[in-house]
């Protein structure tokens, strides 16, 4: 991963609905880029997700990037987002830290909940000079929402302990707003004290789906509405590659950077897929433009997309076309079928699939003959092919797929050493078959057969270069 350096200005950061496409960002590999745009000054954000579970790894973080997304979809420039544990004294430093880069707006995530580690709202309360106390009404209508959830669900609690858990939930800085719960806890929007400077912070739940769900009425709140005030628009575009190292890139767009003033181009290469996500204001469009062509003239081979994931691409192909699909897999265990019916509609296309370890398994659920397996091994191009061939044949569908290979850390030998793994699509129009070595431990092998997987997927659904 790196980031391609364009002249560097500071630029607009309000984003738009003109945006191609997505990522997988839980995959390997996260972009990084340098800032552009134009000298103007946008609206800009800071984003505290807490939680000592989120800060150790056992929780995967999945509010920060959302958030951050959808700032950026507002026009609003994210440029940290900063992970603490359930310490007041690391929170308040957090927030000293946001409050000093000059955002307008501070969001939080977590630590609004009953326990004793839950301490959110009152530590932004100091921080913004505002005293917290009990709302007796939200603390009524809190109550409320704890009675009709244990009574649903069947739970049992002391009486005294719930209490204390809901008085502490509605305690509210003085000044503030009240985001109705989505789930028990309320969310806050806590300006500085009056006649104080500093940004506006925005306190919201952990969970996930409670922080997406109050998210539109934290939007209208007015002191957030007021703090976002200056927010101008950012477009976003997408370009993918299949093949191509980021020095390549890199060495074209040195070229022309005279031409490219004004985009922010950020790279990020993911299991040999080099993703070129650029930022740009309205009037930078030209240059995007001129981006827009020399990708398409100097990578011609390799660009496969300019916004949708690969992903997306092969669902569109399949329902388009009208085909369907079956999976034999053998290293990466069901991982191609999982990918496959990630997206809603799925069922449309994908027939089922086979996760076949044991030859055993290989000869009596997907008809490989035994005579295959003994003469060339499990892992095989004869193998991948009969494996693609017993899926088509038994699902009865238009094309089959068979994965067979080593994915360590065991298991190699000098002829096939870990990371040997040989792959076939076959479809109306014969067999394709790849045969691949993959550096990197097991999860990296697995996952890089299914992304080439798909690709030869791509290839026979909708052409574009090569897998």
């Amino acid at each position: 991963m790196s980031s391609v350096h364009v002249p560097r200005v500071r630029g607009p950061d309000l984003s738009t609905p003109n945006r191609n496409g997505g990522g997988r960002s839980d995959r390997e590999g996260a972009p990084s880029g340098g800032a552009l745009g134009s000298d103007t000054v946008t609206t800009r954000a800071g984003i505290v997700v807490t939680g000592t579970e989120v800060l150790t790894g056992r929780v995967t973080d999945r509010n920060g990037p959302w958030l951050a997304e959808e700032l950026r979809r507002l026009g609003v420039d994210v440029g940290h987002v900063v992970v603490v544990g359930d310490r007041p004294e690391d929170m308040r430093s957090a927030l000293s830290f946001l409050a000093g880069t000059g955002v307008e707006l501070v969001i939080t995530s977590g630590g609004l909940g009953p326990t004793a580690d839950d301490l959110t709202a009152e530590v932004v309360g100091e921080f913004q000079g505002r005293p917290s106390s009990v709302d007796p009404a939200l603390e009524q209508r809190i109550a409320a929402i704890v009675e009709r959830l244990m009574a649903r669900r069947g739970w049992r609690a002391d009486a005294g302990s719930t209490a204390a858990g809901v008085r502490k939930q509605a305690l509210v800085p003085a000044g503030a707003t009240v985001l109705e719960p989505v789930g028990t806890a309320p969310g806050l929007v806590v300006p500085p004290a009056d006649g104080a400077g500093g940004p506006t912070i925005l306190v919201l739940p952990g969970p996930p789906a409670e922080l997406q769900g109050m998210w539109p009425a934290a939007m209208a709140a007015r002191p957030v509405r007021q703090a976002l005030a200056g927010r101008r628009e950012l477009r976003q575009e997408t370009v993918r590659l299949w093949g191509t190292l980021e020095a390549q890139l890199a060495t074209v767009l040195r070229e022309r950077e005279a031409d490219l003033a004004g985009l922010e181009i950020t790279t990020c290469l993911r299991g040999g897929e080099l993703e070129i996500v650029t930022r740009y204001a309205p009037e930078a469009q030209p240059a995007y433009d001129r981006l827009g062509a020399l990708l398409g003239e100097a990578f011609a081979g390799t660009l496969f997309s300019t916004g949708p994931t690969l992903d997306e691409i092969v669902a569109a192909g399949f329902a388009d076309r009208g085909l369907t699909v079956a999976t034999a897999e053998s290293c990466t265990g069901g991982l191609l079928a999982a990918r496959l019916t990630e997206r809603p509609g799925s069922s449309a296309w994908v027939l089922g699939g086979v996760t076949a370890y044991a030859n055993s398994a290989k000869e009596q659920l997907l008809g490989v003959p035994a005579a295959v397996l003994a003469e060339h091994g499990a892992v095989s191009p004869e193998v991948a092919v009969a494996l693609a061939d017993g899926a088509r044949t038994r699902f009865g569908a238009d094309v089959g797929v068979g994965i067979t290979g080593v994915a360590g850390p065991d298991g190699g030998t000098a002829a096939k050493p870990v990371g040997t793994v040989h792959l076939c699509v076959t479809g109306p129009g014969g067999p394709e078959l790849r045969a691949l070595r993959l550096p990197g431990g097991r999860a990296a092998v697995r996952d890089r057969s299914v992304t080439m997987a798909l690709h030869l997927l791509r290839v026979l659904l909708v052409g574009g270069p090569p897998a």
